[in-house]
């Protein structure tokens, strides 16, 4: 029953609140699991997505939903601890491999695992999916700045 009160308290959350990015660049509809290793987000692909052309998302897109989903999880935790949250940065990407393309109205399941944390160094490696089907994979560096976010 944990898990239950976990996932209806993270519903609740406004992503606005976790991540500094708004639309037009908002990738991340919201956060549907966060513990100290393992981040979910959720994002439905809509036809006025500036990563989509012709109905389909770009490379970019995929690395943004990515990157977005760390920050969220980043900024889950950093809320929780009664921190302001703070802007980050990618600092590097590699191992990118997608296996295919998502289309609008596709709904993504991205899932982030953090392999380490090094001052304020994150490296992940994340998974994203529609449905079962592997979109994209990819190993990332996001790096944390000292500058708070905009409320």
């Amino acid at each position: 029953m944990i898990f239950g009160k976990i996932m209806k308290a993270l519903n609740e959350i406004d992503i606005s609140n976790l991540i500094p990015q708004r639309p037009p660049i908002l990738l991340v509809d919201r956060l549907v699991y966060c513990d100290e290793y393992v981040v979910v987000s959720e994002l439905t692909i809509r036809d006025d997505n500036i990563f989509c052309e012709f109905g389909v998302m770009d490379a970019a897109g995929l690395i943004e939903n990515v990157a977005q989903t760390c920050a969220a999880g980043i900024g889950y935790h950093t809320i929780v601890g009664g921190s302001k949250v703070r802007l980050g940065v990618i600092g590097a990407i590699s191992n990118m491999d997608i296996v295919s393309t998502p289309l609008v109205g596709d709904k993504l399941t991205t899932k982030v695992m953090v392999e380490e944390e090094i001052f304020n160094m994150t490296l992940v490696r994340a998974e994203v999916y529609d449905g079962d089907l592997l979109l994209a994979k990819v190993s990332m560096k996001i790096a944390l700045t000292d500058k708070e976010t905009q409320e």
